[in-house]
């Protein structure tokens, strides 16, 4: 595959200082296009050792707008990023709209060096590239522009330049005994390299293989495939698809076949509370033993008891290891960056429980029934929450997701409810009111939704919710169920023996 870069082009001292001052001008001009628009830009720089990786990221951060662009040299995860996905870590560095990032270090160098090394076999390395496809593929539909380089040097130039590096001791430092590993590998490191280019070679995220040997011919070639991708992606025409029509619940559907005369009496409340909330709290302890955490998600109708059954979870967790994560309208921070990065950021680590009202799932509801995104985006959006909601279950983390649904008749009597109640009026806002004229709307995009995303690893559980009580009791039941199938049987704390006092 990297025969055509082993050709030895070269760029003389000359044409290099002639083309220099038009290159850093067009990079600056590409820069401040780019302010304006809706567009972020993610550079990788990745090739063998040797081949001056380091050096070019220094040349692009020099000849840019330092302002508009962030270099992330990204090495082995630290523990916080070790207990999350391996993609969080990347996630949380992608750059606002506007802005360039370059990952000097990426989602390449893990699955490359670890099958070069034979640390993981072919099935791992095939999974960690269709992951790395959709990661990509997601990245591009959300208007980042994705430009790969692979910086290629023979086996032979790789020797010289680490024994030329060795040989001053000015930068012998630059030379470590794990390079000389990596050229050990060479080979290997370079068929392992092959088969990842070619599976992750897209029509949306191609590979720039670039001829290294030659520093001028390589610096100049980066910056020029650089603003080729940049300006091709700016100059774009971009289409809105029109608004779709609001779509209609069908006759029998996941929710209408609800029992929403479902009740629990007081009483029978109490004592199924105090039960499944004890076992609750002792298996949440155990989570960071096993290297496990949680999510839980609340969806649903508005006033459909959200908040009541996220307290009685809550209120028997250690403070110190969970999170309630209230989801509104996205910020302008948030606005900047792909959809899922507001999610991706709040993540538990090993231990934790996250509680997300509302969710990610605002996607495929309200920002579709509000034409708050193109058709197209939210329409890709279930396979995207798929591949993230699988992320999170191979990464350890357990997933409940709930759906509360509640009668229009009932959630009219709690709007009006809350609206005669001084410290409840706060909840209903004017938004409340305008969702109930598109209810039939609602419906039929959380059924979609269901026959969508309720996956064997991810399911979802509707829950009747015009009783209150029966909907908390189903919560915890379904929680305390979940968790002991995934840590094993509940541990009940031992009953203290009382001990005889004899003379």
């Amino acid at each position: 595959m990297f025969e055509g870069v082993e050709l030895g082009r070269k760029l003389s001292k000359a044409d290099y200082e002639a083309e220099l001052p038009r290159l850093r001008e067009a990079l600056l001009a590409m820069q401040a296009r780019l302010q304006e628009s809706d567009r972020s830009v993610v550079i990788v720089i990745a090739g063998a050792e040797g081949s001056g990786k380091g050096e070019v990221v220094n040349t692009l951060a020099e000849w840019m707008d330092t302002r508009g662009i962030t270099v992330h040299g990204v090495g082995a995860p630290s523990l916080e990023e070790s207990e999350r996905p391996s993609f969080y870590r990347f996630w949380r560095r992608l750059p606002p709209r506007g802005q360039t990032a370059v990952f000097f270090g990426s989602w390449y160098t893990g699955p490359i060096v670890e099958k070069s090394f034979e640390k993981i076999d072919e099935h791992a390395m095939e999974d960690a590239l269709r992951g790395i496809i959709s990661f990509e593929q997601m990245l591009v539909d959300e208007k980042v522009v994705l430009v790969k380089f692979w910086l290629h040097v023979t086996k032979k130039v790789q020797a010289e330049r680490f024994e030329k590096l060795e040989s001053d001791p000015d930068t012998a430092w630059r030379v470590t005994p794990r390079d000389w590993d990596y050229h050990e590998t060479y080979d290997a490191f370079v068929g392992t390299s092959s088969l990842a280019l070619r599976r992750t070679n897209t029509a949306v995220a191609p590979w720039h293989l670039i001829d290294a040997a030659n520093r001028r011919h390589r610096n100049v070639t980066v910056a020029r495939e650089l603003l080729a991708a940049v300006e091709q992606a700016l100059d774009a025409p971009t289409t809105a698809s029109p608004p779709e029509p609001l779509p209609k619940p069908a006759e029998v559907n996941v929710l209408n076949q609800l029992d929403m005369t479902a009740s629990l009496d007081r009483e029978t409340y109490r004592t199924r509370l105090a039960e499944h909330q004890g076992k609750l709290a002792r298996l949440a302890r155990r989570l960071g033993g096993t290297g496990r955490s949680a999510v839980i998600v609340f969806e649903g109708a508005d006033a459909a008891g959200k908040g009541g059954c996220i307290r009685r979870i809550v209120n028997v967790l250690d403070a110190r290891f969970y999170r309630v994560i209230p989801i509104s309208a996205p910020t302008d921070e948030e606005k900047a960056r792909p959809y899922l990065w507001r999610f991706w950021r709040r993540l538990p680590r090993r231990g934790e429980v996250c509680v997300f009202d509302r969710s990610w799932y605002g996607r495929v509801l309200v920002e579709r029934i509000e034409n708050l995104c193109p058709s197209e985006a939210w329409r890709r959006a279930y396979h995207e929450i798929n591949d993230f909601e699988e992320q999170l279950v191979d990464a350890g983390i357990l997933v409940f997701k709930f759906w509360l649904a509640i009668t229009p008749e009932e959630q009219l009597a709690r709007f009006e409810e809350r609206e005669a109640t001084g410290y409840k009026r706060y909840k209903l806002t004017a938004e409340d009111w305008r969702n109930r004229d598109k209810w039939a709307a609602y419906e039929a995009a959380a059924c979609d939704m269901f026959e969508q995303t309720s996956t064997e690893i991810a399911p979802w559980t509707p829950i009747s919710s015009n009783d209150k009580l029966h909907a908390r009791i189903r919560v915890l039941e379904t929680l305390s169920s979940g968790l002991e199938a995934a840590l094993g049987p509940d541990q009940r704390p031992k009953t203290k023996r009382k001990h005889k006092h004899g003379h």
